[in-house]
């Protein structure tokens, strides 16, 4: 921890209306992480909303895609403001990536559109026409999907190959992964309904590992799949809650933002007995979860979730967390009026 995070931290800890403590140490034995609650600084009449993605930059500045007024905004390593898209306007934020040319790319789910920006704002290139695709979806209703269709209906999350090529999940209304050249053009789609191996229940998020393995969310079947860069099943990994978003960092640490059962259901869906709730879990390649924390028991506490709905951690292995709190069961009085949008961990 830097001396501006430590004092950063210290001030947030004297004011945190929660506790008088200083917050627990979460994750596990080289896995190490301390929360620093109310991390972010901003103008007090703006809000997240929901924060439905967050990335970092080569910078390690951290760009937050929300529901609020100001759907994109960039933070500091300390937590200042520095910067928002204000003339950059979207229906619905739903996924962020950013590649090593520091392009920013965002999936707007309720636009059936994912474009390229340039850390500035400009846009760079549109996949999508606007569009849903004809899957057999009616009324927002995933059940209704008979058949895996064309780019795109609800796209959900963006990850880049190191060849530039695009890999893009859809999503809430399509049952698909579609990959596109860096110049978008589309090369291949996989996937179809289902509970079998290459398909999916809602594929919401993506991410590669050093060898260009897709790692695909595949939320509703509570798993996550593993492919070939050319959409070949590997495997696939049971032993998570309904996972939103994966993030790998270069030493292929594998970070699992796992929304649980708690929140965020369906309204056909049931919690279950002793159901999971909010987490983070940290796993290697071969599927060994070496730290895990939070199950939704606390949320609004530090260390605890309500939504998590995505994850990426910066150059110094300081993982942020970004909630979608409202949306999944906060407009219903389901979770705490403190709970936040916004997590930092700094590893210790």
């Amino acid at each position: 921890m830097t001396t501006e995070e430590r004092k950063r931290h210290n001030i947030a800890l004297e004011n945190h209306p929660l506790q008088n403590t200083p917050p627990p140490t979460v994750g596990s034995e080289g896995f190490q992480y301390r929360p620093i609650p109310q991390w972010e600084t901003m103008p007090e009449d703006w809000n997240f909303i929901d924060v439905a993605g967050v990335a970092v930059d080569s910078k390690d500045r951290l760009f937050v895609f929300n529901r609020g007024a100001h759907p994109l905004v960039v933070f500091d390593r300390n937590g200042n403001l520095v910067d928002s898209w204000n003339e950059v306007s979207f229906t619905r934020p739903h996924g962020i990536h950013i590649g090593p040319d520091d392009m920013v790319y965002l999936a707007d789910d309720e636009a059936h559109t994912v474009c390229k920006y340039s850390p500035e704002g400009e846009l760079i290139m549109a996949l999508g026409n606007g569009r849903p695709s004809a899957t057999g979806m009616r009324d927002f209703d995933y059940r209704q999907i008979t058949h895996g269709g064309n780019p795109f209906n609800y796209p959900t999350n963006i990850a880049l190959a190191s060849d530039g090529s695009i890999y893009v999940t859809d999503g809430y209304g399509n049952a698909r992964v579609h990959k596109f050249s860096a110049e978008g053009e589309l090369q291949l789609s996989w996937g179809e309904p289902g509970d079998g191996h290459g398909e999916f229940n809602l594929p919401h998020g993506i991410a590669l590992d050093s060898k260009g393995l897709v790692y695909v969310a595949d939320r509703e079947n509570s798993r996550i799949q593993i492919f070939s860069p050319e959409g070949h099943f590997i495997n696939d990994w049971t032993h998570v809650s309904r996972p939103m978003q994966i993030f790998i960092d270069p030493d292929d640490n594998i970070f699992v933002a796992e929304v649980g059962r708690k929140a965020g259901l369906f309204p056909w869906m049931k919690p279950g007995p002793n159901p999971t709730g909010g987490r983070v879990s940290i796993l290697t390649t071969d599927g060994k979860i070496v730290a895990r924390w939070g199950n939704g028991d606390n949320p609004g506490t530090p260390g605890d979730f309500f939504a998590p709905h995505d994850i990426c951690v910066d150059s110094e292995g300081s993982i942020y967390v970004g909630e979608v709190v409202w949306s999944a069961g906060g407009r219903l009085n389901m979770a705490p009026p403190n709970c936040p949008a916004l997590h930092k961990y700094v590893r210790i």
